[in-house]
This record gives structure tokens, C-alpha cells and sequence, in this order.
């Protein structure tokens, strides 16, 4: 088992190795020391660019399944409440055949959410045994993994930052400055994941999907996950620590800049773009936008129909029968009949007697 584990993972090693060298060669030709942990620290900072940049494809698709997600909500949210309380296995099956359907008619697939982290996990893997074989591979016990020799790991091993080496870990560290920056990075890993999970859930999601089991349950991950990161980081090299926050804070930029610019309908974000479009005066979208009464827009404005902004003035439709004279018919309560364009308003009602 293990043997075939590491088969699978070899070819991953191999990318990750061959990238980080990329980058350190990179580095070491604009002049950057080669045996410097910070010419080390940013070939692995150079790594997560790539990692991501590559996944970003993936990361799209995670946006379009979330927001799907969202808009079967009360759906899922009826089927769960037709079978409260039925634990009979017919009825289990019957809730999990409607749940299915629906994720078929509406081209939902609950795992697209999760493909960013599935597709990083391997490469994070990779990273983390690159680095825990450096000192093997400096000492002639294993072989070198693609462009990172017995030199090279024996460079990579001895390079420095805050004094402490890329491969040490908190446990088992002699050192202060190893634990110090074991603590440091492990605090800076648990905040960005704590926030980049926070600002989804209070800015992005609409108010009718913050009250499900399924919002319920990310609440619940919101702060079990940071604990569960800060806990396991003891037992991670350095250079996996500093992969994982640079891309925790690559996610939390990218994700700050589609709540922006393309925030989930009915959003306190969408709201929050519509008051700046509306303070620029630029056109805001026709129709209701917030999903409240009567279209009502963030700066409190009724969207209705094909009037429109422009300029940030306010452009009423114009009435084409304008001039036509009223049918003739009984008068409706509370409805006057508008005089014609002949008629004066200063003459006086014809005398009906």
C-alpha cells in the first residue's frame, strides 16, 4: 500500500520539486543569495502563483455550483421539511431521490465546491514530502527528486529564515526562533482561513440562504476549521506552513475581488456595488435587484419597468397615446377623466339645465 502511495504521488514530487527550482534559479539571477531561505521561501511563494493560477478555471466553476447551491436552497429546503421527522428507510431513499432529481434538473453538482481544494491537496502533499526528504537526500539515504540533488537538498536544507530552517517543524524543535515561527505562521494560517470563510458567509450569501442546515453547517466549519489548521500545523515543515498561508491569502484576495465585482444576487455585496454604481451615476440593472418589495434598489430607488438612469438622472417612460382623447364610458371611482388638449381649463362648465 505504501509503495503504491508513493507511485502516485512521485509525479506530483517531480512538478513541485522542478517548479521550486524554477524559481529559485529565477531569483538567484537577479541576485538573490542561492543558499538564502528567503530565495527558498519565495520559490515556494512562486509555487502557490502557478498552483493557483492554474486552478483558476476550477475556482470559476466553484463560483457558478455555489451560486446554484444558493438558488435551490428553498427547494432542498422543501424537501427536507416534507420528510421531517420520517427516519423509515422509504422515506430516507424517497428525500434522497427528490434531492437528487432536483440536483439534475437544475445542473447542480454539490461537489464543484470542493474541486479547488481537491485539485490543491495532491500538490500540497507534494510539497510536504519534498521538504521532509531534503535532509535524506542531503545525506545520500534517498534519491534526489528531479533537479533537486544531493546539493541542492543539501542547500535547500541548511538555508535559514528567522533562524529556522524551511524543513523544521514545531514538535520536536530544540529552538526558540523554531517555534517562534512555527507559532507565527500557524497563528497567520488560522486567521486567513477563519476570514476568507467569514467574508464569504457575511458579505456573499444572500439573507434567504443563511437559514438552512447546509449555512448552519458552514457556520459550524467557520471555527472548527481554523482549531482543526492550528492544531495538525504543529506537525508541518515550516515550507508547508508558508504555502499554506501565501494561498490561503491568495484565496482571500481572489475572493474579495469577485464579491466586488460580481457579488451573489441578493447579497448585502450587491447591495454595497449598487450604492457605488448609483453614487458614480452609473446605470443600475432594470427590474428588482435585491429581491425585495417592489424591486427596491440599495439607494432605495424603484427600478420599474423600462426606466432608467442616465447621467444619474432619473428618466421617466413617455406615454405614446399621450394626445388621444379618453374613451368615452363610465368614469371609475377615483379616476378623472383628463381634458383634451381643446379644452380650456379657465372656461367654465357648460350649464346641464
Amino acid at each position: 500500500m505504501g509503495d503504491l502511495f508513493n507511485s502516485i504521488l512521485y509525479p506530483i514530487e517531480w512538478i513541485v520539486a522542478w517548479i521550486m527550482y524554477g524559481f529559485h534559479q529565477a531569483f538567484t539571477a537577479i541576485g538573490m543569495p542561492a543558499a538564502s531561505g528567503w530565495t527558498w521561501a519565495l520559490s515556494i511563494v512562486g509555487l502557490v502563483i502557478v498552483m493557483r493560477a492554474l486552478m483558476i478555471p476550477l475556482f470559476v466553476k466553484q463560483i457558478h455550483a455555489s451560486r446554484k447551491m444558493q438558488m435551490i436552497s428553498p427547494e432542498l429546503q422543501k424537501i427536507q421539511a416534507k420528510y421531517k421527522g420520517k427516519t423509515d428507510p422509504e422515506s430516507r431513499q424517497k428525500m434522497t431521490q427528490e434531492t437528487m432529481e432536483l440536483y439534475r434538473t437544475s445542473g447542480t453538482n454539490p461537489f464543484s465546491s470542493c474541486l479547488p481544494i481537491l485539485a490543491q491537496s495532491p500538490f500540497f502533499f507534494g510539497l510536504f514530502r519534498v521538504l521532509n526528504g531534503l535532509q535524506s537526500i542531503a545525506d545520500g539515504k534517498r534519491e534526489g527528486i528531479g533537479p533537486i540533488t544531493r546539493e541542492v537538498a543539501s542547500q535547500a536544507e541548511q538555508a535559514m529564515i528567522f533562524g529556522a530552517q524551511l524543513s523544521d517543524k514545531f514538535m520536536g524543535a530544540s529552538s526558540a526562533n523554531v517555534k517562534i515561527v512555527t507559532v507565527v505562521l500557524i497563528i497567520l494560517m488560522s486567521v486567513t482561513t477563519f476570514t476568507t470563510q467569514r467574508q464569504l458567509m457575511t458579505k456573499n450569501m444572500p439573507a434567504s440562504a443563511l437559514d438552512n442546515p447546509f449555512a448552519r453547517q458552514q457556520k459550524i466549519l467557520l471555527y472548527v476549521l481554523p482549531l482543526v489548521f492550528a492544531i495538525s500545523g504543529v506537525n508541518f515543515p515550516i515550507g508547508v506552513l508558508i504555502y499554506w498561508f501565501v494561498t490561503n491569502v491568495w484565496s482571500m484576495g481572489q475572493q474579495m475581488y469577485v464579491i466586488r465585482r460580481m457579488p451573489t444576487p441578493g447579497s448585502l455585496a450587491e447591495k454595497a456595488l449598487h450604492e457605488r454604481r448609483a453614487r458614480k451615476g452609473k446605470p443600475l440593472p432594470q427590474g428588482p435587484v435585491l429581491g425585495t418589495a417592489g424591486g427596491s434598489t440599495a439607494t432605495g430607488t424603484v427600478i420599474d419597468g423600462p426606466a432608467h438612469r442616465q447621467g444619474g438622472q432619473r428618466q421617466q417612460p413617455k406615454r405614446k397615446d399621450r394626445n388621444r382623447k379618453p374613451k368615452s364610458g363610465p368614469t371609475q371611482p377615483g379616476n378623472k377623466p383628463k381634458p383634451s388638449d381643446d379644452d380650456d381649463p379657465q372656461d367654465p362648465p357648460a350649464d346641464q339645465g
